[in-house]
């Protein structure tokens, strides 16, 4: 899945994630990890974007791809959301920012006018070795998961 300029493998790390498990980074079983970052639970955006990847999740899996999503929001908001949406996948709670400011998703946004600090809307595929392959930043939700599924697919 690398490109001719293999890039280092990034730092391991935890954090807790849904169904009461706790994520690791390295050391998955999978051929690749799909991480979608999204700014918050049951917004329009981020529900539309949970169920492509929801409704692409058997495609993703029978290629040996995880998914997680990853937000600022609770534990609590993410087992209801991810109870309402039927999710198979966990999401990852990242309430202090440690995954967030690593993947470099914390932005400065507009929002109704007004400048806010968020999560900007991003995916990385991330090998079994541990290594960044693929990146998709200000993602616009729109055809978004095919896209990543096809790069999976033929990497």
């Amino acid at each position: 899945m690398a490109d001719s300029q293999t890039p280092a493998p990034l730092a391991d790390f935890t954090a807790a994630m849904t169904g009461g498990q706790t994520f690791r980074l390295l050391g998955r079983p999978a051929k690749a990890t799909v991480l979608y970052f999204y700014p918050k639970d049951n917004t329009p955006g981020c529900t539309t974007e949970s169920l492509a990847f929801r409704d692409l999740h058997e495609r993703f899996k029978a290629a040996g791809v995880e998914i997680y999503g990853i937000s600022r929001d609770s534990l609590r908001s993410h087992e209801g959301f991810k109870a309402k949406l039927e999710l198979p996948f966990e999401l990852i709670s990242d309430p202090d920012e440690a995954m967030c400011l690593a993947f470099g998703v914390m932005k400065q946004k507009k929002m109704y006018g007004k400048e806010v600090r968020g999560v900007e809307r991003s995916t990385f595929v991330i090998d079994a070795d541990g290594r960044l392959v693929k990146e998709w930043r200000g993602v616009k939700v729109p055809g978004h998961v095919d896209e990543v599924l096809e790069f999976v697919t033929r990497s």
